[in-house]
């Protein structure tokens, strides 16, 4: 019987994890349109960009969310936090509905969009880059955009494992970047062994911890790089995956599901 060995899948997940957080800074790929990436890369002068596209990261595919900043810099002709305060939220809805759907649930992201653009603008005074300026500890920035409506743990640990390893933000730590428990991470974990193939978000989450409490985030990437990649629902490509060898599924001791 295969006998899962936690610890080996641990380290191999972390060291590639560090592998990704310690690679030199570069222009992140969110969308597959060059103008829209540059915006969202631009945390100088847009960083309200990249907290928007956040929030806007609900329900739909990422890339869908991750453009909608840039579709209303193509409407307005600026994406300036002044031009953006001045939007009723009916103007957002406008902009939000034609001349197609920016995203699926256009009134209440309409109101959400609408609500952050308020908030960057009374609580920060415009500077989107105050929620992540001055070294903070991972938990206050996860609070922080933990306030803007509709935003959940889920996208709040993304954005700042997203502002720690892409964007290199420095924080005093990294305790509270929790790892993003979508479908391709739980099936990673379950396939592992280090959870029960039908574990809730919580228990990956909780496992992720107790594994690496120190950054539980770390392993975020690169679970979610093998469920993208090579450990598809249907047919897992395992002879590809870096981790075979430490895998009960590979060897045929777990059902693939």
């Amino acid at each position: 019987m295969f006998k899962v060995n936690e610890k080996a899948i641990h380290d191999r997940l972390v060291e590639h994890g560090q592998k990704l957080f310690n690679a030199p800074k570069q222009l992140n790929t969110f969308t597959k349109i060059s103008e829209a990436d540059e915006l969202l890369n631009d945390l100088d002068k847009h960083p309200h960009a990249f907290v928007l596209a956040c929030v806007m990261d609900r329900q739909v595919k990422a890339e869908r969310a991750w453009v909608i900043p840039y579709r209303f810099s193509q409407q307005l002709g600026d994406f300036s936090m002044e031009r953006l305060n001045k939007l009723s939220l009916p103007e957002v809805s406008d902009i939000m509905s034609h001349p197609e759907p920016l995203h699926r649930f256009v009134e209440n992201m309409s109101k959400a969009f609408h609500s952050a653009i308020q908030r960057i603008s009374h609580q920060y005074a415009g500077d989107a880059s105050q929620i992540w300026q001055g070294k903070p500890s991972s938990a206050e920035v996860v609070y922080r955009f933990l306030e803007f409506d509709g935003v959940g743990p889920k996208i709040a640990t993304m954005a700042a494992n997203i502002l720690a390893r892409e964007f290199k933000v420095p924080f005093t730590d990294h305790f509270s970047i929790d790892i993003s428990a979508d479908i391709h991470i739980r099936r990673v974990f379950g396939r592992l062994g280090l959870s029960s193939l039908d574990a809730s978000v919580e228990q990956v989450i909780y496992k992720a911890r107790a594994l690496h409490p120190e950054f539980p985030g770390m392993m975020d990437l690169p679970c979610w790089e093998i469920g993208r990649n090579w450990c598809k629902h249907d047919v897992p490509e395992c002879n590809a995956c870096y981790m075979e060898d430490l895998c009960p599924t590979a060897s045929g001791s777990t059902r693939r599901a």
